[in-house]
């Protein structure tokens, strides 16, 4: 029955036209831009929909586009039976981050009605997606991927349940690879949660982290491009030594931030070198002329269309080959990446330059992803100049985060004035009275064949660590309060009965659960001395830190939660749970001050 309803189908598809697969004569698909109009000429139609998510620096996106797409058998069962859609992935974070387990490419296959009928993983080679496709126009039933765990009510929790945090923290150690570095058997890739971790347990003595993180920090040098900079995204060998050669937004700002962390940590001059590469392929090749960050590189290097004048050279200083193009493309997302992680730089190394791009490329933000009607400090930001399907969470969250990164390395409040504002957008827009979660997209914007916007587990961990911290910098419980709602939901079995490496989880439940590392300065912000000590205050190594320099002759900080003397001259404090270390004048005394607290 199920055939004879399909080829019923089919045959009013044909019989009633529709918008053509692929333009006439030309021999390519006809794209159309996802919509729920889209959706609704389907159901109209009886037509599927195949929805293609690539991404600009997707190496086996353009071999899709170029055999796949071109096959002529394909082109034909699409124009009787398809109408084809096409989104470049980083534009539309709702759709990127439901579907990004099956990509990229990701193809999606929605029968008339919207129903999700299949979803490919990958490069799927013309025979192969021509046979699919036939699959799904005589039996459009649904494949089973499994049920998955459902959603709960939020718990008000801001712990993990003993045993089933102890099989993820076992696990975390268990799925090292001990011989190669980094976590997983086959791809490697730094999995910059993971490594968060291993340096927050190295830093208060756990041996077997420390080598995790060291070891790891050595192999991830061999997906440094050795011409420009820059990171790989990953290497599809466990030796490290193939590298997929996209360069993505995420991968520069958390690697950077990551070495950043590690010279802090440990001094030594290998982390330090390849955070200035990273730094300086940021500066040279991602950085637009008004300052913000482009958003990729892609993998490719395609003849007249690299739009650079940058070659490759060899050891004799001939051209080798184009550098790839750069997607120019600015989104709030990946500018706040950048913004965090250049604050970490000049954090752990002093790099003035960095934070001055920093602070312009979130003057930029601020002024031309602002959303329209938010206050003048606020508020919530566009991911482009169209912003399709958004608001998005992730915007303004990485916005959120570097402002707070700014405030840490500037003491300026304009910075801690404008994460707030974040922070209270993301509460009143993303949060889920239910399960305490916070979604992708805006709800109220939300609608179509995909139903209610999806969470995604990376950006819950990243919202939850965001509000925590910067409650601790102002003191604001509203703050607090999200972010245990928030990890209510990271710690329901939705999450965590989903998957047993979870990090991020461990990490957020590590940061709420301890106060961060408070070093503050007392002094005038003229004050060279003053100067010094906020510096080392800066540089001492946790990515949970609150680090705050009390001029009194401008008031009292934001959260002044301590009564801190004023000597006569510049001194540092260090503090935890109302115990305070003795005062501190000399820069070079206070990494040993603090920890002598914190053990």
């Amino acid at each position: 029955m199920r055939q004879i309803a399909a080829t019923l189908v089919i045959a009013l598809a044909i019989a009633f036209g529709g918008a053509p697969a692929r333009a006439a004569g030309t021999g390519t698909v006809a794209w159309r831009d996802f919509s729920d109009a889209v959706f609704e000429e389907a159901k109209r139609e009886n037509r599927f929909v195949v929805l293609y998510l690539k991404a600009v620096w997707c190496h086996w996106c353009h071999v899709m586009e170029g055999t796949t797409y071109k096959d002529a058998d394909v082109l034909d069962i699409m124009a009787k039976h398809y109408i084809p859609v096409r989104v470049d992935q980083d534009s539309r974070p709702d759709l990127s981050l439901r579907y990004e387990d099956w990509g990229w490419p990701a193809t999606i296959i929605f029968g008339p009605d919207g129903t999700e009928i299949a979803k490919l993983r990958g490069y799927r080679a013309p025979g192969q997606f021509l046979a699919i496709l036939k699959d799904v126009v005589a039996d459009p039933s649904p494949v089973n991927y499994g049920e998955q765990p459902a959603e709960t009510e939020a718990s008000a929790t801001t712990r993990l349940p003993d045993a089933r945090k102890a099989e993820l923290e076992a696990f975390f150690r268990r799925g090292f690879d001990a011989e190669n570095g980094g976590w997983g058997e086959l791809h490697k890739f730094v999995d910059a949660q993971a490594m968060e971790l291993a340096l927050a347990l190295a830093k208060r003595g756990d041996g077997d982290a420390e080598r995790m993180a060291r070891l790891t920090l050595t192999q991830s040098f061999k997906l440094i491009d050795p011409a420009w900079g820059g990171v790989y995204q990953y290497s599809d060998k466990a030796d490290w030594k193939s590298p997929h050669y996209e360069k993505i937004m995420s991968i520069q700002a958390s690697h950077l931030m990551l070495y950043s962390l590690a010279h802090a940590q440990w001094a030594a001059q290998e982390h330090r070198e390849a955070a200035g590469r990273v730094y300086r392929y940021l500066v040279d090749f991602l950085t637009a002329p008004e300052g913000a960050f482009y958003t990729s590189q892609d993998a490719d290097s395609v003849p007249g269309d690299h739009g650079s004048e940058f070659f490759a050279l060899d050891d004799a200083g001939r051209r080798q080959r184009p550098m790839p193009r750069i997607d120019t493309n600015i989104y709030a997302r990946e500018n706040g990446w950048a913004i965090a992680a250049m604050a970490a730089y000049f954090d752990a190394t002093g790099e003035g330059e960095a934070l001055e791009r920093a602070v312009k490329a979130a003057r930029w933000i601020a002024t031309n992803r602002a959303l329209p009607n938010e206050p003048k400090r606020g508020g919530g930001f566009a991911h482009g100049p169209a912003d399709r399907g958004g608001p998005f969470l992730g915007d303004t969250l990485a916005m959120g985060q570097a402002f707070l990164a700014l405030y840490r390395s500037t003491s300026d409040l304009e910075w801690l004035e404008r994460a707030a504002a974040a922070a209270a957008f993301i509460v009143e827009r993303f949060a889920d009275p239910m399960t305490g979660g916070f979604f992708t997209s805006a709800p109220e914007t939300h609608s179509g064949v995909l139903g209610k916007p999806a969470k995604s587990r990376d950006e819950n961990v990243a919202a939850v660590r965001f509000l925590n911290l910067l409650n601790r910098y102002s003191g604001d419980e509203r703050w607090r309060q999200a972010a245990e709602r928030g990890f209510g939901y990271l710690a329901s079995p939705a999450v965590i009965d989903a998957l047993d490496f979870l990090p991020g989880v461990l990490l957020a439940e590590r940061e709420l659960q301890r106060e961060p590392v408070h070093i503050t300065v007392v002094g005038g912000h003229g004050d060279r001395t003053a100067r010094g000590l906020y510096a080392a205050a800066l540089s001492y190594p946790s990515s949970y830190k609150r680090a705050e320099w009390w001029d009194p002759a401008k008031g009292k900080l934001p959260n002044h939660d301590v009564e801190y003397p004023d000597l006569g001259e510049p001194a540092a404090f260090a503090c935890s749970n109302r115990i305070c270390s003795l005062p501190v004048f000399d820069p070079k005394d206070l990494p040993a001050a603090v920890d002598r607290l914190y053990r």
